[in-house]
This record gives structure tokens, C-alpha cells and sequence, in this order.
């Protein structure tokens, strides 16, 4: 037998359940929301990207347009152009170039090697954090993270002391152990978070089938790391890229990254000419921008995979 709910019940029933509002209203409302919300995200797009836009039309300028006071404005001529014969905007880049990209080969020597060794290391450790239980495991774990809240500051003189003993040169090689000892504690944390979720029956099926611990992180676990990995290494190489204090105090201009050439390049002979400092810098900065522009979707989905359990 059908009720029939009169308009008076209706209207009632709609007063105590708060649902009064008319489809139009949500509507409006839903709109109102979207647009708040998409225009604070351009206003914050807007802030992140005006030093960008400052480096691109500085280094378009000819060296005799550049001047601090209005560095928001656009070039006064075609980058191809001169003032009375003397360098273009093009130049800019040749000269960022020319300073920079012996550099660059090696930042690629470093942050490529000292990503992927970190990540792997990484890994090894978390898979054995966190599904080895031995004696005090969780102290060692303790003692590792203890390592990410330690200062660059704080060892750079016992670091260069260590160097000075040893006597490790100043290049790349020297930098490419640091990054990679210095990055183990992060990646640890992230692979020990991220095995944490896979499920514990895949190890004991493998350990069914016979196969030892070493055998079940190569052929069951490592397959499934790929988003761990996606994180380490992107965390890795824009940390190695990036560096400036490391290279600072354990190399030298001559074998050291591009951060170092970058600050020759911006102090040193061309310190008038800022048009090839802000090409240098967008020269020194496109290798990572790449990195998240290939990988920057994966990123965040491999940093939350192992905050939930399965």
C-alpha cells in the first residue's frame, strides 16, 4: 500500500531535515566554492612563478637594458637585437652556457649515481626494518632517522677534517659518498613505511615455497617498490642537484657541481652582466624541473602509499 505524503508533511519533513534548500541554491553555493578555490590557486600560481618570469625577461635583456629598477619589464627589444654592437639577449644564454656546462655533466655524474645507490640502500634497509624482527631493530631504527636531524652546519668541520685525513679529492667522488651516506636515513624511513603495508601473507607464501629472505626481497618485494623508488630518487637527485654547502666545503670550482660554477658565474668577472646570472640559473634549474615534470605525478601517490596499511 503506497503513502501519500501531503505538501504540509513535505514541507515539514524538508524544515527538520534541513534539506530546504532548493537545487538552484546548491548549485549556487557549489559554484561559489569552485570559483574561491580556483582563484586562490591562480593567486598562489601567480606568487610561486613571478621570480621565474624575472629570471626569463632578465635574461632576454641585452646587458646594457638590464637595470634593478625595472626588472618587471618586459625587454625593450627582440633578443636577437643589440645596443650600439654590444651583446644581445641571446648572449646571455652563450655565456650561461659556456660557464656552465662542464659543470653540468658532472652535477649529472653525481646526482644520477647517488639517487639510485641511495634508493637501492634504502630499500635493503627498510625491507629489513621492517620485516626482520631482531633483537633492538627498533633501536637501529631510531639511530638511522637520528641522521636526518643532524645539520649540514654541524659536521662541515668534522667533515672536512675526515676529507683532510683521508685524503679524498675535491670533485665529484668525494661529494657522491656524502650524498649517498647522508641521504640513507630518509630513504630508509621511506622504504620502512612503505613495506610496512604490503600484505604479510606474500611473505609467507614465499617463505612456503622456500625462498629465503633474500630471495623474497628480489623477487617478490622489489617489483612491488616502484613507487618507493619514484620518491627516493626524485627526493635524491634534486638534494645532490641542488647542494651548495657540501660543494662548497669538500670541492672546488674545477671538478665541482654546477651550484658552485653557478655562484662563480653570478660573483665572479660576469657580475655585471646579470642577464647571464638569471640564464645560468634557469640553465642549472631545468634538469630538476624536468625530473618533476616526467615523475611529479607518481611523486606524491609514492609518498602517501605507505601511510595506510592495507
Amino acid at each position: 500500500m503506497t503513502e501519500t505524503v501531503t505538501p504540509a508533511v513535505s514541507t515539514e519533513l524538508e524544515r527538520s531535515t534541513g534539506s530546504s534548500a532548493t537545487p538552484a541554491g546548491r548549485t549556487g553555493k557549489v559554484v561559489l566554492t569552485r570559483t574561491v578555490k580556483y582563484v586562490l590557486l591562480l593567486l598562489f600560481v601567480i606568487v610561486v612563478l613571478m621570480p621565474v618570469y624575472v629570471l626569463i625577461v632578465t635574461s632576454l635583456k641585452p646587458p646594457a637594458d638590464v637595470n634593478p629598477e625595472s626588472s618587471w619589464g618586459l625587454p625593450l627589444r627582440w633578443p636577437w637585437e643589440s645596443v650600439n654592437g654590444g651583446p644581445t639577449g641571446f648572449d646571455n644564454w652563450a655565456v650561461a652556457w659556456d660557464a656552465l656546462a662542464a659543470s653540468i655533466g658532472r652535477t649529472f655524474l653525481l646526482a644520477i649515481p647517488a639517487a639510485l645507490i641511495s634508493a637501492m640502500l634504502g630499500s635493503m634497509n627498510g625491507f629489513v626494518l621492517s620485516r626482520w624482527r631482531f633483537p633492538h631493530a627498533s633501536l637501529v631504527f631510531t639511530l638511522i632517522l637520528f641522521g636526518m636531524f643532524i645539520p649540514y652546519q654541524a659536521i662541515m668541520t668534522p667533515l672536512v677534517e675526515m676529507k683532510t685525513a683521508l685524503g679524498m679529492p675535491s670533485n665529484i667522488v668525494t661529494l657522491l659518498i656524502v650524498h649517498i651516506i647522508y641521504g640513507l636515513p630518509i630513504c630508509t624511513l621511506i622504504f620502512r613505511n612503505y613495506y610496512e603495508g604490503v600484505p604479510v601473507e606474500l611473505m609467507e607464501a614465499s617463505r612456503v615455497d622456500g625462498a629465503g629472505m633474500l630471495r623474497s626481497y628480489w623477487s617478490i618485494i622489489l617489483p612491488l617498490s616502484l613507487p618507493g623508488f619514484v620518491v627516493t630518487i626524485i627526493w635524491q637527485f634534486t638534494s645532490a642537484w641542488n647542494d651548495f654547502l657540501f660543494a662548497m666545503f669538500l670541492s672546488d670550482v674545477q671538478g665541482g657541481p654546477v651550484s658552485l660554477s653557478l655562484n662563480n658565474l653570478a660573483q665572479g668577472a660576469q657580475l655585471a652582466n646579470y642577464g647571464a646570472a638569471m640564464a645560468g640559473a634557469l640553465l642549472a634549474s631545468l634538469p630538476t624541473l624536468v625530473v618533476y615534470i616526467i615523475l611529479g605525478k607518481y611523486f606524491i601517490g609514492g609518498l602517501m602509499s605507505g601511510s595506510v596499511k592495507s
